[in-house]
């Protein structure tokens, strides 16, 4: 049987018509009274399984419903919760990351933009007034990426129209800084890098963004790995909630910026080429030798980040707009820098290792371990084992791609 990915991967028409074949040639070597006996056990198992899809979908469509009325954050952090514990019911049963993703994605975005309708109110009931200006909210990282999974913190900008001089900054600051703390007591956990539009780095009129965006690329600030870092941080930036216009303007801008810059786009990909990988001696899966992960891996950082971070950079050297990691494989194979069978296999890498990511998640959040990170694949079938070898070896293969892409010594 193909890997779950590789079956998730299919048109719907194609793969029942794949179904349906599977299941006409295993009856033809049974007899007619066992066929008959397994047809109505299938009819019995799909029934239930419609009822329980069903169940789960009214469920979520009628939280979804909730919060757009919804006025207070407690409720919303309700909703939040409930939508959540229905996220991991849902992939425990299916083990699907690409629905994990479409729905945690959603709901959060919807949340994010009650959260800032609600504080917009807040702003006017205090006395501070409406916003004077257009402004939005972008997200970045997994949620610009729409990559969203079952933990969740701030990864997100806010932009704002010019023309408001220094009383529009001092606006924007209180609501950026309300924003934060709210989004917080509703479930959205506080960035530890500082990754929120309460930090200054995050929080701009469109012309403050552009001066400081130059800034970045040509390296006008001292710390070359900030620099850096910010510029990773940015290429997945999203429009989320507020003024899409405005968004989209900055969006582009950060996209052509990273594009123009040679020396911007060298650096990231000379960071992406060097990020160590959990492949040892004799291409076997490296795990830590001693301490309190001995026999485990940092499955987030040696496998499933540098998948990322090495299709992101080839995605923006060819000017893929596209933030989504799958989308972004599937683009670049568009534009023939990857083949078929390349895209194909770093699309399974991805989602074999999200699903173990997801998988880890959900054992932090049960208590079953302290974290969300590390993973003993010798817990796993060989079988399973050796698709995560795979997948890290195919990233191992884009790594040497870029290598040589960008002459990097």
């Amino acid at each position: 049987m193909p890997h779950i990915s590789k079956i998730a991967e299919q048109p719907a028409a194609a793969l029942l018509d794949d179904v349906m074949h599977r299941l006409h040639e295993f009856l033809s070597f049974v007899e007619q009274d066992e066929a008959l006996q397994l047809l109505h056990a299938l009819v019995d198992d799909i029934g239930q399984e419609i009822a329980w899809a069903e169940a789960i979908s009214l469920q979520y469509r009628t939280l979804l419903a909730k919060i757009s009325t919804t006025a207070a954050y407690e409720p919303l952090k309700e909703i939040h919760e409930q939508l959540n514990n229905l996220e991991q019911e849902r992939f425990l049963k299916t083990l699907s990351v690409a629905s994990l993703h479409k729905n945690c994605t959603e709901y959060r975005d919807l949340l994010a933009d009650r959260a800032v309708e609600l504080v917009a109110q807040e702003m006017t009931s205090s006395g501070r007034g409406a916003p004077p200006l257009a402004f939005a909210l972008i997200s970045m990282g997994s949620d610009g990426r729409e990559e969203q999974t079952l933990i969740t913190d701030q990864d997100y900008l806010i932009v704002y129209a010019d023309g408001g001089g220094e009383v529009a900054d001092i606006y924007f600051k209180a609501l950026a800084d309300l924003l934060v703390e709210r989004l917080a007591e509703i479930g959205f956990k506080k960035c530890t890098g500082d990754i929120m539009p309460s930090n200054p780095t995050w929080r701009g009129s469109l012309s403050q963004w552009n001066r400081r965006l130059l800034a970045i690329v040509r390296y006008e600030f001292e710390d070359y790995g900030k620099n850096l870092m910010d510029l990773i941080v940015l290429s997945d930036a999203r429009f989320v909630a507020g003024d899409k216009e405005l968004a989209t303007t900055l969006t582009k801008t950060i996209g052509g910026l990273q594009q123009d810059y040679f020396q911007v786009m060298w650096g990231m990909a000379k960071a992406a080429t060097e990020m160590k990988l959990a492949i040892g001696f004799l291409k076997r899966l490296w795990t830590e030798g001693s301490g309190e992960h001995k026999g485990e891996f940092n499955l987030k950082l040696l496998a499933w980040a540098p998948l990322v971070m090495n299709v992101r950079i080839l995605a923006i050297n060819q000017g893929i707009l596209a933030t989504n990691t799958v989308r972004r494989i599937e683009l670049l194979e568009q534009e023939k820098s990857f083949s078929a069978s390349t895209a194909s296999g770093l699309k399974d890498a991805y989602y074999i290792l999200t699903k173990h990511r997801i998988l880890l998640q959900i054992k932090a959040i049960k208590g079953i371990q302290k974290d969300a990170y590390y993973l003993n694949p010798y817990l796993l079938p060989t079988e399973e084992r050796e698709r995560i070898r795979h997948a890290i070896l195919r990233i191992e293969e884009l790594q040497k791609i870029i290598h040589t892409n960008f002459s990097i010594m």
